[in-house]
């Protein structure tokens, strides 16, 4: 089977670009693929990925895996767990790991109530 070749008509309408601006609409197609991916990225987030962050932020695998579902039982995996943590942290004066640890401990419930309401009083103001 003979392939028929098209590529001098396909790019035709790049053959009087000079190599600058071949390189700038090179760059200029490649943002505008991955900008709704940044995009994407921004906006949304997975429970593996919560694990990862937490992970990164020195909890055990069976912490964060902790924490991300109860994140999610809680409708705050969307505000990120690290997010969730460092708020918890920040508002009682208390390092990211106790803090952490705070939402998975006895008596958990009293914690994840004040990180519901420290989201709330954000989405107020």
């Amino acid at each position: 089977m003979l392939r028929e070749d098209d590529y001098l008509k396909r790019r035709r309408h790049l053959a009087a670009l000079s190599d600058e601006e071949l390189y700038q609409r090179f760059w200029d197609l490649a943002e505008k693929i991955v900008t709704p991916l940044v995009e994407m990225a921004r906006t949304h987030t997975s429970p593996s990925i919560e694990r990862s962050v937490l992970l990164r932020m020195g909890f055990s695998s069976l912490e964060a895996k902790e924490i991300v579902n109860r994140c999610e039982e809680h409708g705050l995996l969307g505000k990120g767990a690290g997010h969730v943590i460092w708020k918890l942290a920040k508002h009682r004066g208390l390092g990211i790991r106790e803090a952490g640890l705070s939402l998975t401990e006895d008596g958990y419930e009293q914690s994840w109530e004040e990180v519901k309401h420290l989201f709330r009083k954000d989405l107020a103001e």
